[in-house]
């Protein structure tokens, strides 16, 4: 059976990376990460790089660098991560050309739509603090 929400691999990565970077004293490394997580630390390494990119993470070079917060984990968003990786969401309702349904009964409006409002609504909800 298909999932309905699409979680891909990269937001789950930059979710629980950012949760264990906040919850972290020191910096921690792809490699570690890619241990806790079970990505390759490729992957990891490179959705962390859009992180730091919009500003949630920094990241140091070298035998001691790795990545810090860089977010307030009071204002940040479980949203904003997911945003930052996969993009504003873009819902493809019905063209009005070759709309089917009656207006009131759309599926696409009335239940696509629906499901990503309120899977939004609830990742603005969830601050990064609430995992730590």
């Amino acid at each position: 059976m298909a999932n309905i929400i699409n979680f891909s691999d990269a937001a789950s990565i930059g979710v629980h990376s950012m949760i264990l970077i906040a919850k972290s004293e020191t910096p921690i490394n792809a490699i570690q990460l890619a241990k806790v997580l079970g990505n390759s630390k490729h992957h990891i390494g490179k959705v962390l790089q859009r992180l730091v990119k919009d500003g949630f993470l920094t990241s140091y070079r070298g035998p001691t660098g790795g990545f810090f917060l860089e977010s307030d984990p009071h204002t940040t968003t479980l949203y904003d991560i997911y945003e930052s990786i996969e993009g504003k969401s873009n819902i493809k309702l019905c063209d009005k050309d070759n709309h089917i349904c009656p207006v009131d009964k759309c599926i696409k409006k009335k239940v696509v739509k629906r499901l990503t409002d309120e899977f939004e609504s609830y990742m603005r909800s969830q601050k990064l603090i609430d995992y730590l």
